[in-house]
């Protein structure tokens, strides 16, 4: 999964991909989460993100929602994840964007991760634990590096709740790889320190921007198939609807936490 992930990453610059990314998020940062520029903006609200903040952006990929934070509210940002290849790319975009002097990047395990407690006021990951196999770790870790008084706010996909077997492994097959969790997010974040303050579903947005996927995908096919390949642009096509379809019976949901330390 890293290779592909790094794979993917190598790629994110395509003008194709900045165009169908543009109309889905409204940004063209070349990440991999389903947050656009609103919730973003709604994030740096929550966070009380501000000249001088110590925001810690968890599986930052290439920059997608970090460096958009920085940018727009002043705060410094520490990017980490896992390979290094979308760091890279993130490294340039805050040159590009005259923020070196507030952007930090660092290869790093989310589960493991090399920072003093309570090194940083606020954290954010999106679309993150939903792709980890360590949720709780993560989360736990997440925990001892925020300063007392910070905050966290996260995107997560997971397989609703209540579901048949059946149905429920048809739900983990359409998500994300390690979409499945030990446990439910609250009890999760309970047993690792957290309190939920906010807890919002965002299910028909994601549904939503599945669907714009699909449409700009459809589009764009032949500069998509020129940059990857006939066979890769079937094959994401049909994970995109195969997501749509279990969204589409409840089978999937995504949700927005906001989370203070219990």
């Amino acid at each position: 999964m890293l290779a592909r992930s790094a794979w993917r990453h190598g790629q994110a610059g395509a003008d194709v991909l900045r165009r169908i990314e543009r109309s889905v998020c409204g940004c063209d940062y070349g990440g991999t989460s389903w947050t656009t520029a609103e919730e973003a903006m709604d994030i740096a609200g929550v966070l009380a993100l501000a000249p001088g903040v110590r925001l810690l952006e968890i599986g930052a990929g290439t920059g997608w929602p970090g460096l958009f934070l920085a940018q727009e509210t002043g705060c410094e940002v520490m990017l980490i994840d896992l390979p290094p290849t979308g760091l890279e790319l993130a490294r340039r975009r805050a040159e590009a964007d005259g923020l070196s002097h507030r952007c930090q990047v660092a290869a790093a395990d989310a589960a493991w991760m090399p920072f003093r407690d309570g090194e940083f006021d606020a954290l954010v990951h999106s679309d993150v634990l939903c792709c980890l196999p360590e949720k709780l770790a993560v989360l736990q870790e997440c925990r001892r590096v925020l300063a007392p008084g910070g905050r966290m706010v996260f995107s997560v996909i997971a397989v609703s709740p209540g579901l048949s077997p059946d149905d429920h492994a048809q739900g983990e097959a359409a998500g994300p790889p390690f979409i499945g969790s030990p446990a439910a997010y609250p009890d999760l974040l309970r047993e690792a320190g957290w309190k939920v303050a906010m807890r919002t579903d965002f299910t028909a947005r994601y549904m939503q921007r599945i669907r714009t996927t699909l449409r700009e995908q459809e589009a764009n096919a032949a500069d998509l198939i020129a940059l990857r390949g006939e066979e890769d642009v079937a094959q994401s096509r049909a994970r995109h609807s195969a997501t749509l379809a279990a969204l589409e019976r409840g089978l999937i949901t995504r949700e927005v936490f906001e989370v203070t330390p219990s």
